[in-house]
């Protein structure tokens, strides 16, 4: 809060033979959202030819992406009536310009063909945009995931534990770390004690962010001693091993940092890291991102968010400029310092060594994701997510706008709501993110873990022993539900 691999179509003539149907569990098929039909049939040695008959059972989709996972190395090498494409064991197939539209009740057929091991089994679990087909609930997932905290990847559009079961990442903020430094009154705002963190463990979270202030970790002299540097850097360390050691996954995140902005909605004229500037910036930011990945590299465990809420589309004079002023960085137009673009701190995050997943958000206050997949910046360890923020406040905050950009984004990779939130002290409007994010299998956590009223922000909880708020019953009442 502010304060794949592209695959060359076979020829129209390519002949399909539709056979050996994978059965379907008829208890679990009650009501499902969507089916799937797969047949594997034409094999021969190294290799064998799919189809894949998919029916939407639920509302019009105007764009659609199938997804599944080979369990026995098997790889796509060709397909057609989708845009087809494979990471790891994870393939998606995007509907084509002239497929995207299935109504109620439409099929589309699309097949492929893939070379295959000698101890090929079919796939068991499909999506379609998210949504676990075949069943009306989601099934266990095949593999057992880890015990505690787990190390996290992208795989697809799906996030993986080490012994590749698919986990969500569902959760809380803890603000603190971003303000209070620069503000001369601590580190963080209040406890973050073991009873403070088991609190948050109580609620069935999985996932805690923290949100940070790159001047206080960096040891810049405008900073009280007591708060940067060394002892900025071992209480956050400490916040994260607590974080971890209550299973949960802890997510850094660079949140306030320097560089003067007084253009179109600044939220301070202050040179310094004491509000969100609408980009992060050349000169400190890459040496904080080097810094905090040396430092957790070898804690995979740990998840780096890269920068809260981009928002360059405020001060640059068109939308295209704001997504190549967010990749590129540089110089753009209306920001009076030398930007880093997300694919230099990305850089700069690898350069280490770290293979951590890494959150990469959108524009305008990571509210905007609609360029997200035409900017991305390329990561050579092949282990990026998407963040995206909202509120009820803001410009993308309905299922309309969420169909339209998040869904094709969550198609092809892990989508995160890093926040989630309402001004209204209430959570009927969460209450609709966490649905559609449930339906599609995506991750959010609430905004934020803190003693605040709904005058300063949303606010969770009213005491550190987990007691919620109006909206925080919300949140916590859903998870344990999901737990």
């Amino acid at each position: 809060m502010r304060h794949l691999l592209r695959l060359p179509l076979l020829s129209a003539g390519a002949a399909l033979i539709v056979s050996g149907l994978l059965p379907l569990d008829p208890a679990s098929a009650a009501a499902p959202a969507c089916t799937v039909e797969y047949t594997a049939t034409n094999q021969w040695a190294g290799g064998f030819q799919g189809s894949v008959k998919v029916t939407n059972n639920s509302a019009l989709l105007s764009s659609w992406a199938l997804g599944f996972s080979f369990p026995g190395g098997q790889q796509v090498t060709q397909g057609w009536g989708a845009k087809w494409s494979q990471s790891g064991r994870v393939v998606i197939a995007a509907n084509e310009s002239w497929n995207g539209a299935l109504g109620t009740g439409a099929s589309v057929t699309i097949g492929f063909i893939a070379s295959r091991s000698d101890t090929d089994r079919p796939p068991t679990v499909f999506t379609l945009n998210g949504t676990v087909c075949n069943t009306d609930t989601d099934p266990t997932d095949p593999t057992d995931p880890v015990e505690g905290a787990p190390q996290l990847r992208a795989e697809g559009n799906r996030l993986t534990d080490e012994n590749g079961a698919t986990r969500r990442m569902l959760g809380v903020n803890r603000s603190g770390g971003e303000y209070m430094c620069v503000q001369g009154h601590g580190i963080f705002d209040g406890p973050v004690d073991d009873a403070s963190v088991k609190a948050i463990a109580d609620w069935k979270a999985n996932t805690v962010r923290i949100p940070l202030n790159e001047e206080c970790w960096l040891g810049l002299d405008n900073i009280k001693p007591e708060y940067r540097g060394a002892n900025y850097i071992n209480a956050v360390k400490a916040l994260v091993a607590r974080v971890a050691a209550h299973g949960m996954t802890p997510i850094v995140e660079l949140h306030w940092t320097y560089g003067q902005y007084t253009g179109n909605s600044a939220g301070c004229s202050d040179v310094h890291a004491s509000c969100q500037k609408p980009m992060p910036n050349a000169q400190y930011t890459p040496s904080f991102w080097a810094s905090v990945a040396n430092t957790f590299k070898d804690d995979r465990r740990v998840v780096f968010d890269l920068f809260n809420e981009p928002y360059p589309d405020r001060a640059t004079p068109t939308s295209a400029q704001a997504w190549s002023c967010w990749r590129d960085g540089g110089t753009c137009p209306g920001i009076g310092y030398e930007v880093a673009g997300t694919q230099d701190l990305l850089d700069t995050v690898r350069a280490t060594g770290a293979r951590n997943l890494v959150l990469v958000p959108g524009i305008a206050y990571s509210n905007d994701l609609s360029g997200w997949l035409a900017h991305a910046p390329t990561d050579p360890a092949g282990n990026l997510a998407a963040a995206w923020h909202v509120y009820n406040f803001n410009t993308c905050s309905n299922e309309s706008c969420w169909e339209a950009t998040l869904a094709p984004v969550a198609a092809k990779v892990p989508l995160v709501a890093g926040e989630i939130g309402e001004n209204t002290c209430a959570h009927g409007f969460i209450d609709r993110v966490m649905k559609w994010f449930d339906d599609r299998g995506l991750s959010y956590l609430g905004w934020t873990w803190n003693t605040w009223d709904c005058a300063s922000g949303p606010a969770l909880i009213s005491d550190y022993d987990g007691t919620p708020t109006a909206f925080g019953i919300g949140l916590r009442d859903h998870l344990r539900a999901l737990g």
